[in-house]
């Protein structure tokens, strides 16, 4: 959730000392002198809260409070005036005012009650969409752990929106990437936002168990007491088979047929059973090769290969770690009831370029150890465990240039150079009109997205002043 946060009032200086501290707390925000100006944004754009003085020149606050609420009536205001008296106070929230804070405030507590009236907000509008929609029902935090899946990169924008067109369908996938980079994320993503998600999601891992228990677990085995296996518990729902690569031959010819007939037959009988689940299955060996030389049967792997999903490997998506860290930071604090850690610019240049042999796991479990060992708020380069400060960076082994070409260690300088040198060969003039404006927007997008669009942070790795980077991100239109 990130608000978007309106403040009005003619008093420059209250606007002022309201974006020094909405700035430092990270949350959005617009500056308005007069109710008119926010009514005409109105047109446009909701905010999430509005705070406004009660006497300004032209519309009043509390006429304000009425003309937004025939907008949308769910936006909470929250009125403020140096003229504090009973009527005033009855007046708002007679009008429909979330709060009233009287001049002179203080500003952390005026902060507080605009996050809980953009939590308010945020509730509100939940519970109406639920009301409007009884298939959305409120999931529980193991749902919600399970189904976080985070990145702004390119490649997981990719995954997202192969999820949202694969996850309505009933077609096997078959999600292929390494270990630790979140395949059982996606089956989780696909059950719950398909036609299947109140019923089971059952997992199976092959890589965990032992290969004369397999055929069992997920076929059942008649002669035991009472026939309760993998398949007879997700009915209706999702079987997630992980490592599906591991499974032995046995297993695999039983999968084949279910996938073929919609049946399958339990140890000990001979008597098929009708089944009605989706498989969802990962891999982090290559099954092509594996259908080569023998080890998984082609025939299944084809009807698995319908569709396939490729999960990237951390280092493949390192702009996503400072929002993965933020989140597993959060997450850590929250289950040792301490304060979320924060790692400084230095710690999140350096993980940036590690390998990240365990993917997004090995982040996962870095963020709890560092929850549980560092003392003080900030995380520093020495904190972090030995293996990690004696780890070699990811190197760089080509690049790409602006031609679109790959080369061998090129740097980005010999780029721009040969770049430089083919518009010149063209007959182009006034070259660094369309250069320079490229250079910053590229410099500004890759540092905003590296932290997160922490502005502040952003003009201090630039080594630019927190105006320059404003001034800059609207001569740009970076959004």
């Amino acid at each position: 959730m990130n608000p978007m946060i309106w403040i009005i009032d003619d008093d420059a200086s209250i606007r002022f000392v309201f974006d020094k501290a909405l700035d430092v707390n990270s949350i959005q925000h617009r500056l308005f002198e007069n109710g008119e100006a926010a009514l005409s944004a109105l047109q446009h754009e909701i905010p999430d809260v509005i705070v406004s003085d009660i006497r300004m020149p032209g519309i009043s606050g509390l006429a304000l409070i009425k003309a937004v609420h025939e907008v949308d009536e769910n936006i909470p205001f929250i009125i403020m005036t140096a003229h504090s008296d009973l009527a005033a106070a009855i007046d708002s929230y007679e009008q429909g005012s979330f709060e009233y804070l009287p001049k002179p405030f203080d500003i952390e507590s005026a902060i507080a009650v605009i996050r809980r009236a953009a939590m308010h907000r945020y509730n509100s509008l939940k519970l109406k969409e639920e009301k409007a929609n009884p298939q959305l029902q409120p999931k529980t935090k193991e749902q919600d752990d399970n189904d976080e899946i985070i990145g702004k990169s390119p490649v997981m924008q990719e995954v997202f929106k192969f999820i949202g067109r694969v996850s309505k369908t009933e077609l096997p996938v078959l999600v292929h990437g390494e270990v630790g980079t979140g395949r059982g994320l996606v089956a989780m993503a696909l059950h719950n936002h398909g036609q299947r998600r109140s019923k089971p999601f059952i997992t199976v891992n092959m890589s965990s168990m032992p290969k004369e228990m397999v055929q069992s677990e997920i076929f059942g085995d008649c002669g035991q007491k009472q026939l309760s296996c993998a398949l007879s518990r997700a009915e209706g729902g999702t079987l997630f088979v992980n490592e599906i690569c591991d499974m032995p031959l046995e297993a695999q010819t039983r999968m084949l047929k279910l996938l073929q007939d919609g049946e399958y037959v339990p140890l000990g009988s001979d008597k098929s059973i009708r089944s009605d689940i989706r498989l969802i299955a990962t891999s982090s060996k290559d099954l092509e090769s594996m259908v080569a030389d023998g080890s998984f049967i082609a025939d299944l792997f084809y009807r698995l290969n319908v569709i396939n999903i490729n999960m990237p490997a951390l280092r493949e998506r390192n702009n996503d770690i400072p929002m993965l860290a933020k989140h597993f930071l959060a997450q850590a604090a929250q289950d040792a009831h301490t304060e979320p850690k924060k790692l400084t610019s230095e710690v999140l240049v350096f993980l940036c370029r590690q390998q990240w042999p365990g993917n997004v796991t090995q982040l996962k479990n870095l963020c709890k150890y560092l929850t549980i060992m560092v003392t003080g708020r900030d995380i520093q380069l020495v904190d972090l465990p030995t293996e990690f400060l004696h780890a070699k960076p990811q190197i760089q082994k080509s690049a790409t240039s602006i031609t679109g070409t790959t080369t061998e260690k090129v740097s980005w300088q010999e780029q721009l150079r040969n770049w430089v040198d083919g518009r010149l060969k063209a007959g182009e003039r006034d070259i660094l009109s369309e250069a320079v404006p490229e250079f910053e927007r590229i410099m500004l997008e890759a540092t905003l997205s590296f932290t997160g669009n922490h502005k502040q942070e952003s003009a201090k790795l630039l080594g630019w002043g927190r105006n320059t980077l404003t001034r800059k991100i609207k001569e740009l239109g970076i959004k």
